[in-house]
């Protein structure tokens, strides 16, 4: 759940009092629904997205218990910065929700029987339904764990238009390599006020972890762990250069020291704070939501890459999907649910458009109903993410987190100078090894493999 998961509680704050005054934002407060009685009820835990994606959720919870009469969905909402503790202590006292949504990788815990297989709850040709890409992400061998709902590229370069202009920029044209990076943010820098920046990119150890993941394979072609995970692959001086092209961003100031929001917010670029962003494909939902203003002015394309090829590794491919808990109470009841909502286009369709045509659907079917939206014409973006960026992603790490977190670790050390780029990633090498050891993960491998 490390990626762009979920919203913080801070940021929040306002949806969520936004969902319980509709009477299923509070813990608890949905069993008291008068329409919950004589029903199955299932338990789902979901948490705070961009505003569109919030109203979908609400309604579609609602639409289903109205529909019906035998099952109940008590929806609760559990902020971002409280997630994980809170669903480790359900996991671990046995009562963890029926359900809930689960982002980036499944494997770890489907491995660790965390997660209910899915493929004894639905017909064959409910599962088979997902794209190759959607499947990709949801099974761990050969079965279902996950349901999905999207997917998205994690990476993308955002631009404003205007400032662009303002500092002697083509506004159409956006840098593609890191050398044309430098010089748009010395441009940029020389029409930005104080607090205000030329580019925001991740800064933080936890969101190098997952946005750097891409450019990682991109520039060494390969991650820092060998292909069978028995040994650390840090050291490769391509990884420098990675560092270095962070290090040279800060040493200008044409990034933040310390986050401008969270690493999956595309607050800065709406406020005007920054000039350029990294963000996931989401970021547009954010903008069109939350600052209609931006939107003619902000232009989208594939992040920038060290050479300038766009065409390999340019993002990883994320994912939303539902999964059920192991210990479940009311798995047919929370199956019955997920296909009421994941297969029916109708229901499915209100959730890309509204989101600005952002994502990916899992279904093909769901794709062009969506894409026959008259709305869709007026998001020249989606060309952008689907046609630029998709055919070009790689899958997230399958790896367990601390590996990412051990590279976020040594980019942010090398960007910020506390030790040189070789040092930061001779410590990277050691901290992965000991994740290897500790974790036996080539015999993990080895089993996913087999």
């Amino acid at each position: 759940m490390k990626r762009r998961t979920f919203i913080s509680a801070a940021g929040a704050a306002a949806t969520v009092g936004g969902l319980a005054a509709c009477g299923s934002g509070t813990p608890g407060q949905s069993k008291e629904d008068p329409q919950a009685a004589g029903r199955a009820q299932v338990e789902f835990w979901g948490s705070v997205f961009t505003t569109p994606e919030n109203d979908w959720y609400q309604k579609v919870v609602d639409d289903f218990n109205a529909a019906q009469e035998d099952v109940f969905v008590n929806y609760q909402v559990v902020p971002g910065d409280a997630w994980d503790q809170k669903l480790k202590a359900a996991q671990a006292a046995g009562n963890a929700p029926d359900m809930y949504v689960q982002a980036g990788r499944l494997d770890t815990a489907a491995r660790t029987g965390l997660l209910l297989p899915l493929d004894d709850l639905f017909d064959a040709s409910v599962l088979d339904g997902a794209t190759d890409a959607a499947k990709e992400v949801c099974q761990y061998q050969g079965q279902f764990y996950g349901f999905p709902l999207l997917v998205e590229p994690q990476m993308m370069l955002y631009w404003n238009k205007e400032l662009f202009e303002k500092a002697g920029l083509d506004p159409e044209a956006p840098p593609a390599s890191w050398d044309e990076t430098y010089e748009a943010c010395e441009a940029l820098a020389s029409v930005m006020g104080n607090g205000e920046f030329a580019l925001n990119t991740a800064v933080d150890s936890g969101t190098f972890g997952w946005t750097t993941v891409a450019a990682q394979m991109h520039v060494a072609g390969h991650l820092p762990i060998s292909d069978d995970w028995s040994t650390a692959d840090a050291e490769d001086p391509a990884y420098e250069e990675l560092i270095t092209f962070y290090k040279t961003l800060q040493d200008n100031k044409w990034i933040p020291r310390q986050p401008l929001g969270a690493g999956n917010s595309a607050q800065a670029l709406g406020e005007g704070k920054v000039a350029m962003m990294s963000q996931g494909s989401w970021g547009m939902s954010e903008i069109a939501a939350d600052y209609p203003d931006m939107v003619e002015k902000t232009g989208m394309a594939p992040w920038v890459q060290s050479d300038g090829d766009q065409t390999t590794s340019v993002s990883t491919i994320g994912n939303m999907k539902w999964v059920i808990d192991a210990k479940a109470k009311e798995p047919e009841g929370t199956a019955a649910f997920f296909e009421w909502v994941l297969t029916d286009a109708e229901v499915l369709k209100p959730f890309f458009v509204d989101t600005q045509f952002t994502k990916a659907p899992a279904r093909d079917e769901v794709t062009e109903v969506v894409n026959s939206d008259p709305a869709a014409e007026d998001a020249p973006w989606s060309d952008v993410v689907f046609e630029d960026v998709v055919p070009y992603c790689i899958p997230e790490a399958q790896y367990p987190w601390d590996v990412n977190m051990a590279m976020g670790n040594a980019i942010q050390a090398g960007m910020l100078g506390e030790k040189s780029p070789a040092d930061a990633l001779a410590e990277a090498q050691k901290e992965i090894q000991k994740v290897i050891d500790r974790e036996n993960l080539a015999e993990i491998r080895a089993e996913m493999d087999a």
